[in-house]
């Protein structure tokens, strides 16, 4: 039986390049992203998700790391992300339809989060999307691949 795709995390900052801060729940505009986030807006790179199942991959590794640290928005279990073909769409919760738009992602520099953690797995394991559309979702809400 293939486990439950379902979200863990979610969590939103203020500033592009640190550390994120968990919430318990997030409210989604269409074409802009997690209200309150810093990459929010008219761009292609709105939402970012990460496999819960990385960022424990991250701690065996020595790494000290939790929900937030690698700047995602959203960390899910089963769901393997970067295996997900671009144009995927994936429903949140109830409401919210994100397509995904970027598989990893070119670091320019190191950014706080490498420094503070010691590794930033997110140009590796991040996938980025666009919302397509708005509403809210939370912790422990499904998720659903919608073109599987």
């Amino acid at each position: 039986m293939e486990p439950k795709k379902r979200i863990v995390s979610i969590a939103i900052s203020k500033k592009k390049g640190t550390r994120k801060t968990p919430v318990g729940a997030a409210e989604v505009a269409k074409d802009h992203g997690i209200l309150g986030d810093a990459h929010a807006g008219p761009w292609h790179r709105q939402v970012s998700f990460l496999a819960h199942e990385q960022i424990l991959e991250a701690r065996k590794k020595g790494l000290q790391v939790d929900f937030g640290d690698f700047a995602e928005n959203v960390a899910t279990e089963g769901v393997n992300w970067k295996h997900l073909p671009l144009g995927t769409r994936v429903k949140l919760g109830n409401q919210v339809i994100v397509e995904i738009t970027q598989i990893g992602k070119e670091c320019h520099k190191k950014c706080a989060i490498y420094y503070q953690a010691g590794d930033c797995i997110m140009p590796r394991e991040g996938v980025f999307g666009k919302v397509i559309e708005g509403g809210k979702f939370r912790c422990g809400d499904e998720i659903m691949i919608l073109d599987e």
